[in-house]
């Protein structure tokens, strides 16, 4: 295929790549969105460590995701009801699902109950960014692997903590190692099980970033068959089949939250209660 000029909704023109390049630049982070550079500062060295503070797309879809959430949980509940009507309806089944569904049965009563904020946050959080990813002219944020990285490192952190809290230090190291297990195989088992720790959130994190980015790959692909194939009359199916990946997209957007944070659950609840 010969390399096509295609130009995206910045106005931006893209030689190099054709539709792969064209694709990849809708897919990866960027500094400028609806036209417009966002902020850029320069690299922070902490620790020997060159972190970049500028704001990104994706940094700025955490921004309007944190800003919706905010906002729509302060209108529903500005003026307490009896009974929630509405949004504030919708909202408080949403959280009572992930209480009694998820937090509970995975967590235990008490603790469960106790993390339901935790987790009701990291749900309508991913869920949030996921449905601005199918809003024309915004981006996927959990379809940048640093994002899902950093919401899989809260997992782990609370897992860890709410392990160590609930049966101690001692119990804690004590379970990585499973019991009955002969001394000799001790070495074996440890490192097996430390690894064990790092490849759930390792798992958390390519999940939800690979099942955001398949999906966005495909439409933008089925698109851009129009272009590829230089003729108008593939339109129709292609516009038909990108709309249908499209709405199951809107599908995937709820199940890849759910799958989040009822995985978080049970994580916690693992660690918390590795006896069960």
């Amino acid at each position: 295929m010969s390399l096509a000029i295609l130009r995206d909704s910045g106005g931006e023109e893209h030689s190099e790549g054709g539709l792969g390049g064209y694709i990849l630049h809708h897919l990866q982070d960027s500094n400028a969105w609806l036209g417009s550079h966002l902020p850029h500062f320069e690299p922070v060295t902490l620790f020997g460590i060159s972190i970049d503070f500028s704001i990104t797309t994706h940094v700025l879809m955490l921004w309007i995701a944190s800003l919706i959430l905010i906002v729509a949980f302060w209108l529903s509940f500005r003026k307490p009801k009896a009974v929630p009507t509405g949004l504030a309806g919708v909202l408080e089944s949403i959280v009572l699902f992930i209480r009694d569904e998820i937090a509970v049965p995975n967590i235990g009563e008490k603790l469960g109950k106790k993390l339901t904020p935790f987790l009701a946050t990291i749900f309508f959080f991913i869920l949030t960014m996921n449905l601005l990813g199918l809003i024309p002219l915004f981006s996927t944020a959990t379809g940048n692997l640093s994002v899902t990285a950093a919401l899989a490192i809260i997992t782990f952190v609370m897992t860890q903590a709410y392990g160590i809290k609930e049966n101690g230090l001692g119990g804690y190291l004590k379970h990585l190692a499973p019991g009955g297990v002969p001394w000799f195989l001790l070495p074996i088992m440890v490192p097996i099980e430390i690894l064990g720790l790092f490849t759930k959130p390792f798992a958390l994190a390519m999940r939800l970033f690979a099942n955001m980015v398949a999906g966005h790959t495909v439409i933008y692909a089925l698109l851009g068959l129009i272009i590829v194939l230089g003729t108008v009359l593939v339109a129709p199916l292609s516009i038909a089949m990108a709309v249908a990946i499209n709405l199951l997209e809107l599908f995937v957007a709820f199940l890849q939250a759910y799958i989040f944070t009822m995985l978080s659950a049970l994580f916690i609840g693992m660690s918390a209660h590795p006896e069960h």
